[in-house]
């Protein structure tokens, strides 16, 4: 299901404090997909429309960084109100941006895994030139690149003028692909919970494998 040909390119409104705080937050990587990721960085703009994410359920979940009320200097961004971004080093290689979700003291987070870039291709293949197109913006590790993504703007709010997600097309239920996460075997029975979501046929989801 591809998106950009029948989005609009011009800027749409901002998703609101109220959105990231929903309390469930595997309903909020549902609503996340169809709606815009933005960067403005160095006076260039960025955007892609997301196509594929996953629910991370803090304290309960083993897949997350938070399980287990487990506060860290790294993790204590999650306990923070919903609506501001969470970006991690992973194996030391790939950033990964994550949205902070629910109310203080609930480290609910939903990673954003996949793109269909929209704005700045030109911008994304400068700061990132992948072996092939098609994977210009399909993974985590990959949109960040492209996006200008680091731990420079880990606990931004995603309502500043740095990085922050548009209000776009809603997708239904029928189009929405839904599997277990990538790369969390180590949690166990939480690792086959079914909180990974994506744009059914839509190329630029990543090929990840689920369990």
């Amino acid at each position: 299901m591809p998106l950009t040909g029948i989005r609009s390119q011009y800027p749409m409104k901002k998703l609101s404090t109220k959105f990231y705080q929903q309390k469930d937050v595997t309903v909020i990587a549902r609503q996340l997909l169809g709606k815009r990721l933005v960067t403005q960085l160095n006076g260039v703009r960025t955007s892609g429309i997301i196509v594929e994410t996953e629910a991370y359920a803090g304290v309960i979940d083993r897949a997350s960084h938070a399980w287990n009320n487990r506060r860290t200097q790294r993790t204590e961004i999650m306990f923070g109100p919903g609506g501001t971004s969470y970006v991690y080093l992973c194996y030391g290689i790939h950033y990964l941006f994550n949205v902070v979700t629910n109310v203080a003291n609930t480290p609910h987070a939903v990673l954003i895994r996949a793109l269909e870039p929209v704005e700045g291709l030109e911008e994304m293949r400068l700061r990132y030139s992948p072996k092939t197109s098609a994977t210009l913006t399909a993974g985590p590790g990959s949109l960040s690149k492209a996006m200008g993504i680091n731990t420079a703007l880990n606990g931004e709010s995603l309502t500043g003028d740095k990085i922050w997600i548009e209000s776009g097309t809603t997708i239904p239920d029928e189009q929405i692909v839904i599997s277990t996460r990538v790369g969390v075997q180590y949690a166990g029975a939480d690792a086959l919970l079914p909180y990974r979501f994506s744009i059914k046929d839509n190329k630029w989801v990543s090929k990840g494998k689920g369990l």
